[in-house]
């Protein structure tokens, strides 16, 4: 790789606007609350050549390294980012207005240059991908190559090139779409007639894998009282309300993205994260809608009760529905008091919401993202994703600091329990004082002691306030499921205890996993949809996914017969004992007809799935289409639980028979 230090002190030099902030900096946010823009006019000339794209350690999202020079034609807008980093959560949403808006001429590249160890992994980029639904290349520049040719200094970091392979301009912070935007527009403008507007290929991530019960869990909540469990649901956009055994009661949330109010079946989420229950009322923090909503739990319904719906810079509280919040990410309430206590990720700092008062107040955090213990008005955060209390204590998980940190309630102070820095992480068991996590992001607080969801880690761990004395719990260090005796994480985000029972939020792996605080037995929770959908009367054909469809070849479907449908699973899987298949039919081919009919539940014989067919009398020909949706997990039943759908289609054909047909689940 050729280094070019003598063009990169001249992209400094003739660049006074390029900012260099960290992601574990607060200046980004401000810089962009006061309204700076980083040209104040479009300087659109092109500097010198872009240093092609060499040394990641993978590519994802697209089948083969991507090149600059193979990218002429096209502008190209390369996203430096590390997962953790909110401020580069922020910036998602503004690549994806700009993917929309310019479809054939703009090419995003992510430059994935990892802060922490377990960042540098392909596949814990890949999951990151998949959870914040990416859909443009990605390298791991686990090494750091590209981002030292480009000059990068923190996170995030954007470079524009334009067709001709130069560099443009370079941006620091967020909250920069008004500018790239402009930028783009005028090369647009100016290369137009080199422009090449052939799509660009990809392979997404998304497309290589079957959609599963849940995708990326955020949070878990157990009712102590009542036999409920409520799941965040996170990349379904919904709400799961179960029983402690897994059997769904009640689904918040359409799973489309959105902010709608309403009844759970019109109510609309964008991934939401924690939960705390207040007598019939379930306050949820709906992250990336940046607001907090409120479940009515016996009339059914969703509510906003603050934010604006946009992300806000602001650092002071005011009326809760007039006062914009920014990723709300976690909550938790102290009983017999109202208030509902926030931890507020994006400006580093923890919120109070006065349900009585219908207002949200700043709590604790100057905003500046640092580990600064002192009064609430004076201490720094960085990046809060984890909550619980004890009743005198708030308990947070402070996890761009890698931290476990408290706020006394009546000293008025916050403490830090574990951890020093934004760059001091590791895996360290032992005295507070030299005790080490990575990237925490859920915790609760059970019988004087705090477990904690240390999540980069992939474990579960205990902490002793009194002793001062933290240990493992669970976990081996390495991602995975394990087994029941020796259980493994994947990033989990979310803890909750009821009884002798800790409830985890193993995020990465799309599971609840349940563990008994006295044995350390794990076990993982399956979901039965089967009451909730018979309850629903659901009768909307609509597969899981993107359904394979099975054409019938030489045969057809009896107007009256059986169809056997036998699955060759992934070995060591099986069908899912506890939530049934379930069957729909349409019936098409009748003049101005169609006809949905109701879905069942069909009868199941190891692998094996068998089920009636009756359309009635025929008057015109007719064709046949049958959804299928099963679950089906992994043989010890410790791992995540898969949902497919298939399309099932042909012709009918009166009278009596038995379709016999075979597919292999990839």
């Amino acid at each position: 790789m050729t280094k070019k230090p003598a063009i990169l002190i001249l992209l400094v030099l003739l660049f006074g606007f390029i900012l260099i902030y960290q992601c574990n900096s607060n200046r980004d946010s401000s810089f962009a609350q006061q309204g700076h823009v980083t040209m104040r006019s479009y300087d659109i000339s092109g500097k010198f050549n872009a240093p092609e794209l060499e040394g990641g350690l993978g590519w994802l999202n697209i089948d083969k390294p991507v090149r600059i020079k193979d990218l002429r034609g096209k502008i190209v807008l390369l996203d430096f980012w590390t997962y953790c980093c909110i401020n580069c959560m922020h910036i998602i949403p503004d690549l994806k207005k700009l993917e929309a808006k310019y479809p054939n001429e703009l090419v995003v590249i992510g430059v994935h240059s990892a802060k922490f160890n377990n960042e540098k992994e392909t596949q814990n980029i890949r999951s990151a991908i998949l959870r914040y639904e990416i859909e443009h290349p990605v390298v791991n520049d686990a090494n750091f190559l590209i981002w030292k040719q480009y000059g990068a200094r923190g996170w995030p970091y954007q470079v524009l090139i334009d067709p001709d392979g130069k560099v443009v301009t370079a941006i620091s912070g967020e909250g920069q779409y008004k500018t790239l935007d402009g930028m783009i527009a005028a090369l647009i403008e100016k290369f137009e007639t080199k422009l090449d507007r052939k799509p660009f290929t990809l392979a997404l991530e998304k497309d290589k894998i079957p959609p599963s019960q849940l995708a990326y869990p955020g949070k878990i909540l157990a009712d102590k009282k009542e036999d409920r469990l409520f799941i965040s649901d996170s990349n379904h956009n919904r709400i799961l309300i179960t029983d402690k055994r897994g059997n769904v009661l009640d689904i918040a949330g359409n799973g489309t993205i959105g902010l709608k109010d309403g009844s759970f079946e019109e109510a609309e989420f964008d991934h939401p994260q924690g939960m705390t229950l207040a007598d019939d009322f379930l306050y949820v923090a709906d992250t990336e809608n940046h607001v907090l909503r409120r479940l009515d739990l016996q009339r059914k319904t969703v509510e906003t009760v603050a934010g604006t719906g946009e992300q806000s810079y602001n650092r002071r509280g005011g009326i809760a529905l007039q006062t914009g919040l920014n990723s709300p990410w976690d909550l938790t309430k102290i009983e017999g008091k109202p208030e509902i206590y926030i931890a507020m990720a994006g400006p580093h700092q923890l919120w109070v919401y006065h349900p009585d008062k219908k207002t949200v107040d700043f709590f604790a955090g100057t905003g500046r993202e640092d580990i600064i213990d002192g009064p609430l008005s004076q201490c720094a955060l960085a990046q809060p994703s984890g909550i619980c209390t004890d009743g005198t204590h708030l308990y947070f998980a402070d996890s761009e600091v890698s931290a476990l940190r408290m706020v006394d309630m009546r000293e008025g102070k916050v403490k830090t329990l574990i951890g020093t820095g934004l760059f001091d992480f590791g895996d360290r068991d032992g005295d507070f004082d030299s005790a080490l996590l990575q990237h925490p992001l859920g915790v609760a607080h059970h019988e004087g002691k705090i477990y904690a969801a240390d999540t980069y880690n992939h474990k579960i761990k205990i902490a002793d306030p009194a002793t001062r004395k933290i240990e493992t719990f669970a976990g081996t260090g390495q991602p995975g499921l394990g087994s029941s005796t020796q259980p493994q994480f994947y990033e989990p985000g979310g803890l909750s205890v009821a009884g002798d029972k800790l409830y985890i939020a193993d995020t990465n792996n799309n599971a609840i996993r349940i563990m008994d605080l006295n044995t350390k037995q794990a076990a993982t929770l399956h979901l039965d949809f089967s009451e909730w959908n018979q309850r629903t009367k659901q009768t909307v054909f609509e597969p899981i996914g993107n359904p394979d469809e099975i054409a019938l070849k030489d045969q057809a479907f009896p107007s009256q017969g059986t169809v056997s449908l036998a699955l060759a699973l992934p070995s060591n899987h099986h069908l899912n004992p506890l939530a049934k298949p379930l069957v729909q039919f349409r019936v098409t081919g009748a003049e101005n007809e169609q006809w949905i009919g109701e879905p069942f539940h069909p009868e199941v014989n190891n692998n094996q799935i068998e089920f009636p067919i009756s359309t009635g009398t025929l008057s015109k020909p007719q064709t046949l289409e049958a959804a299928v949706t099963f679950y089906y997990c992994r043989e010890d039943n410790e791992g995540q639980c898969f949902v497919q759908s298939i399309l099932l289609k042909g012709p009918i054909q009166s009278g009596k028979g038995f379709v016999k047909l075979q597919y292999a689940v990839q």
